[in-house]
């Protein structure tokens, strides 16, 4: 069996893609950069707080919590136990069905939110939101749900959702 030849980029598309590339690493850089100067949090540390701060009763299941803030369960496992040991976070057995975990949202924890969401907002309104009109953000919104469709059907352990919140 023949692999099929490999589809170059063309010159325009890697004019784009180069870019893409780029933004993939630096704009999470930057956004966890913020975080650690402002609030002490890595992003993906505040992307499990603000998850948890929109929920009923400021609690998850510790798998939908893993695919919102996009991470493995075993990552989002380790970032609890910082984030229990800090006062934030609690973890408790799911009443509805005992073989599940939930993530619980302290007091303190929703205090800490609210310390920081100020600075994550400001960061992503300078960074991002700011340099796109309405209908570029519009666009960028639906191209990034096209490619993370694309990449929840590649793995299914993915979720094709927003991925967090700002």
């Amino acid at each position: 069996m023949s692999a099929e030849p490999t589809r170059w980029l063309s010159a325009g598309e890697l004019e784009s893609w180069l870019p893409v590339g780029g933004l993939l690493l630096r704009l999470p850089a930057a956004l966890d950069a913020q975080m650690q100067r402002d609030s002490g949090l890595s992003h993906f540390e505040y992307l499990v707080l603000a998850n948890l701060s929109e929920a009923p009763r400021r609690t998850r299941r510790m798998s939908e919590l893993a695919a919102l803030a996009n991470g493995s369960l075993s990552r989002l496992s380790h970032v609890v136990k910082r984030l229990e040991g800090r006062g934030w976070v609690e973890r408790t057995t799911c009443p509805q069905d005992g073989r599940y975990t939930n993530a619980v949202l302290t007091e303190a924890g929703w205090a800490k939110v609210r310390q920081s969401a100020p600075g994550h907002v400001a960061a992503v309104r300078a960074l991002v939101l700011d340099a796109l009109s309405d209908d570029d953000l519009a666009r960028l919104g639906d191209m990034a749900r096209r490619i993370m469709s694309r990449i929840a059907a590649d793995d299914p352990g993915q979720v094709a959702g927003p991925g967090g919140r700002a």
